[in-house]
């Protein structure tokens, strides 16, 4: 590689990811930038309900922990921030920032919240084909509770460029996170679109953090890792042309080889000629990989095409709920009693009428009760039963878990352990949504 590089970091691969490791990369990684991706497809939606109960809620629960954890050093060292934490509550994330900022004595921070991916005043006022299962968004009707659309990387380079030192975005795609730095950094065209191609491939490199260094990858015996338990978080050196060197933070746990980029690389893709995302069609057919040094990997290759002219729309909506129950059984004959125990759970929930759909009955388990592990035959010494079903109610629910609880009495003998719950279910449509109907929107606040 010559010329100029930019460096960027990734803090969070999920909204539960660990914190540690993106600020190892703060400290230590002597970045440019770090990128925390937090949004999986139904998280939005979970944080559109919260925000229904309290409108100052809807952003990501690890905000603030991450933020106080990273933002003194991120600050001392120029790092600038980006993440869709804000979820579905990106000005409100930005507030609660700023808030940490003014308490940690960090003056003049300057956040900034993009907005414009709620566009559930948009998909209610239509009907649109949905793209992942049959029917039409107006099918759905009042058990929407949210519709988001993927922004591109246009929101964050406009924050970029407005000074932001920490950009939060709702929904956009994972991608993005990485490109837009790179757009603002490099001052590519939204039309480069071999750059905006690469630029693709090094975000979804980045994108699941340690997925790419190891953790995912790993498979005892067959795909060895080490020190997993200080698993580090991925960086890369991007360079103008779009290449980059990936690697982690020397003495972290966890390893980076081309084999472990490639399984990233094909990670929850369709089509590696065609990876659909907001900003460009990426193609990664052209992608190589070149161990230069230990845990360090010159990615080269990859191009784009044209950006399509819609964007895809995650709809949200009350899908019923899942209620649960579990039991123990220990011992000589426990398979034999867990099975009973189904099979009288099963019976009950028929017989009671109980409206369930996708009904699961499982015996699981090896060592919660017998903690040795060993079995003195072919059958395990414990059985963990599991009983779980959809109902259209949340009384139904509960009777699932009340049915296993009842065996404590009126079962096989020597059940323990029972616990039950009831969840609603907030499931995922997708649709499609002309472009021209979604306008990003830049927002600041000044600790």
């Amino acid at each position: 590689m010559t010329g100029r590089t930019i460096r960027i970091g990734t803090g969070a691969g999920f909204s539960g990811d660990r914190i540690e490791p993106a600020l190892e990369l703060v400290e230590h990684g002597a970045l440019d930038y770090l990128a925390f991706e937090c949004l999986a497809e139904r998280t939005i939606a979970l944080a559109q309900a919260a925000r229904r109960t309290n409108p100052d809620a809807g952003f990501d629960p690890l905000l603030e922990d991450r933020m106080r954890a990273v933002l003194p050093a991120a600050h001392a060292r120029g790092v600038r921030i980006v993440t869709n934490m804000g979820a579905a509550n990106p000005i409100g994330a930005a507030r609660l920032v700023t808030r940490i900022a003014r308490e940690l004595g960090l003056t003049g921070l300057r956040t900034a919240a993009v907005t414009g991916d709620d566009v559930l005043d948009v998909i209610r006022a239509g009907d649109f084909p949905l793209i992942d299962r049959p029917g039409r968004s107006g099918d759905l009707g009042d058990a929407i509770v949210s519709a988001n659309a993927y922004l591109g990387a246009s929101g964050i380079v406009e924050a970029l460029a407005g000074g932001a030192d920490v950009v939060i975005t709702g929904r956009v795609g994972d991608p993005a996170l990485f490109l837009g730095p790179l757009i603002h950094e490099f001052g590519w065209a939204m039309d480069d679109w071999e750059r905006l191609g690469r630029g693709t491939v090094v975000g979804h490199l980045l994108e699941c953090a340690g997925q790419v260094t190891g953790g995912y990858f790993a498979d005892p015996g067959v795909k060895d890792v080490p020190d997993l338990a200080r698993l580090g978080f991925p960086l890369a050196d991007v360079s103008e042309d779009g290449s980059a060197v990936l690697g982690k933070v020397d003495g972290s746990g966890g390893c980076l080889t081309c084999a472990t980029c490639k399984e990233q690389l094909l990670y929850e893709i369709l089509d590696p000629a065609g990876y659909l995302q907001a900003d460009v069609v990426a193609d990664f057919t052209g992608v190589s990989f070149e161990l230069t040094a230990p845990d360090r990997v010159h990615v080269r290759g990859g191009t784009g095409r044209p950006r399509p002219d819609t964007v895809k729309v995650s709809i949200g909506y009350e899908d019923g709920f899942v209620g649960e129950g579990q039991i123990s059984y220990a011992g000589p004959g426990a398979v034999a009693r867990g099975q009973l125990a189904l099979d009288v759970v099963r019976e009950r929930l028929q017989m009671t009428g109980v409206p369930i759909s996708d009904l699961r009955c499982e015996l699981i388990g090896l060592n919660a009760i017998d903690r040795t592990g060993q079995s003195d035959g072919p059958e395990p010494r414990e059985v963990r039963v599991r009983v779980a079903g959809r109902t259209p109610t949340r009384t139904a629910a509960e009777r699932i878990g009340a049915e296993v609880e009842a065996l404590y009495t009126n079962g096989p003998f020597g059940g323990g352990g029972a616990v039950s719950s009831v969840r609603e279910v907030l499931a995922v449509a997708s649709t499609l949504l002309d472009r021209t109907q979604i306008v990003p929107s830049v927002q600041y606040e000044v600790a």
